[in-house]
């Protein structure tokens, strides 16, 4: 789950998302990444990242995920994710956002 040997580098509909508003996000929302230790959560792999904003984040913060990565790049991950073999997406989840994404990515 964690990229220990490459920075966080997302292109999508936003465009590049820099390090920094990353940075911000993972600060402001860490609460989310629990199971991280402090000084591991700037390494946070980016598809832990959406997961656990999928899974547990508020209206607020999902729109601030999807303003730094891009809806197009977000959609992108859920459904390589729920795809796999095992998926740690609730299933209201998968139903509400394979709704959301197919209408708006």
């Amino acid at each position: 789950m964690f990229c220990k040997d490459k920075k966080v580098s997302v292109t999508g509909g936003a465009g590049n998302m820099n390090l920094d508003g990353i940075k911000e996000f993972i600060k402001e929302y860490g609460y989310l990444f629990w199971w991280v230790k402090e000084s591991e959560k700037e390494n946070l792999d980016l598809n832990a990242l959406v997961e656990s904003v999928l899974n547990y984040g508020d209206i607020p913060c999902i729109k601030k995920l999807f303003d730094l990565a891009g809806i197009k790049k977000v959609a992108e991950i859920f459904y390589q994710d729920i795809n796999r073999e095992r998926v740690n997406y609730y299933p209201e989840v998968i139903n509400f956002f394979n709704l959301y994404f197919k209408k708006n990515a």
